[in-house]
């Protein structure tokens, strides 16, 4: 599968998380061509801050691999990773992160906060220049989660 197939499975996850009461994020990681790993946000469901998309992704990579140590795969996430995210990323060591909606997507076209954005550095640099490379690919329905995140009613 190409990079951006695998995010459009994360985005359609992303998008069922929402409609189920879930965060607009969503995330998988890849290895040899097979996930080993998922999450969605289920912040608001589980009452619990640290229950991002990638964090459960990670977990449950490292979980199947029964090691921290996932240099050898990939992580996609449908939006951009927070800075504690990118912690789990680096102290797992995936190898690459593909993401589909950039934080200023989502703060600015979708109209998604981001409070966290300005107390980590390294995600002002450009993807490339990163300790872990993100590299963004565009797809088309990319802010969908976003919108359908708008339809909801009751949400924080």
């Amino acid at each position: 599968m190409t990079h951006e197939e695998w995010l459009s499975v994360t985005i359609e996850m992303a998008v069922e998380n929402v409609k189920s009461g879930g965060g607009p994020f969503a995330a998988i990681v890849v290895r040899d061509g097979k996930i080993i790993g998922k999450g969605t946000n289920q912040v608001h469901v589980l009452h619990d801050p640290s229950a991002h998309a990638e964090m459960s992704a990670i977990r449950e990579a490292c979980e199947a691999q029964q090691s921290i140590d996932l240099s050898d795969c990939v992580l996609y996430a449908s939006g951009e990773p927070c800075p504690m995210c990118l912690g789990a990323a680096y102290w797992s060591t995936v190898g690459h992160i593909y993401y589909s909606c950039s934080k200023q997507e989502a703060s600015e076209e979708a109209s998604f906060p981001n409070p966290l954005e300005r107390y980590f550095t390294d995600q002002d640099l450009p993807g490339e220049q990163r300790l872990v490379p993100f590299i963004q690919v565009a797809c088309e329905n990319a802010l969908e989660p976003f919108f359908e995140w708008q339809k909801t009613t009751g949400r924080k």
